[in-house]
């Protein structure tokens, strides 16, 4: 893991925010339509969807594994007048309680492929009866379109990718409210520019 912690950091050490400062437009139109709460923002790296969301009134909570990645998001926070409870490190070792939060957040919260499903599965019990699951992140058919555009970024293995297949699987005491995968234009930061596929999920627990 300690490889997968260094790309993070070194993506995240540079001054300008690698995926911007505005929140992702889905998770944007989401959080909106949701009265505020506890939310949890898990791989929140620089911290642009928690602020948004601190700035209506949530009770924000995030970790990531890149302590730079935490550094840039109070750095954000402070400028906005707003706080934030960041954390740093792996999920199994921060002390989240069982239905701690109204909703969980996942952008683009793309784990190595080999404990994503887990970690979907361990964020679950964190979610309270009815609470929300936003979710935006790459399909496996992104690829495609990394082949064609290597600056929209995200993963390049396709096990890291996702499925609506999966998201069932990982979800599955959840009401669908959306679950779609759709070819969207990216503009974010550095590192998401252009066209991709993502799979997008609104699940209210059961």
């Amino acid at each position: 893991m300690n490889n997968w912690t260094q790309r993070w950091d070194d993506r995240y050490s540079n001054e300008e925010f690698a995926y911007g400062e505005e929140p992702n437009n889905y998770f944007k139109e989401q959080i909106a339509k949701l009265d505020p709460g506890s939310i949890l923002f898990p791989a929140e790296g620089e911290g642009r969807n928690a602020i948004f969301a601190a700035k209506l009134g949530w009770n924000v909570s995030a970790f990531d594994i890149s302590a730079e990645g935490k550094n840039k998001a109070l750095k954000l926070a402070e400028a906005n007048n707003v706080s934030i409870d960041y954390q740093v490190g792996e999920l199994e070792s921060l002390n989240y309680q069982p239905e701690q939060f109204d909703a969980i957040a996942l952008i683009y919260a793309h784990f190595p492929a080999e404990i994503k499903s887990s970690i979907h599965k361990t964020l679950d019990k964190y979610l309270s009866k009815n609470g929300i699951i936003i979710f935006e992140a790459f399909s496996k058919k992104h690829l495609e379109y990394l082949a064609l555009n290597d600056k929209v970024g995200g993963p390049k293995d396709i096990e890291s990718l996702f499925s609506i297949e999966e998201i069932q699987s990982d979800f599955p005491n959840y009401e669908i409210i959306e679950l779609t995968e759709k070819e969207i234009e990216l503009n974010e930061g550095l590192f998401h520019n252009g066209k991709g596929s993502v799979i997008r999920f609104i699940g209210r627990k059961k």
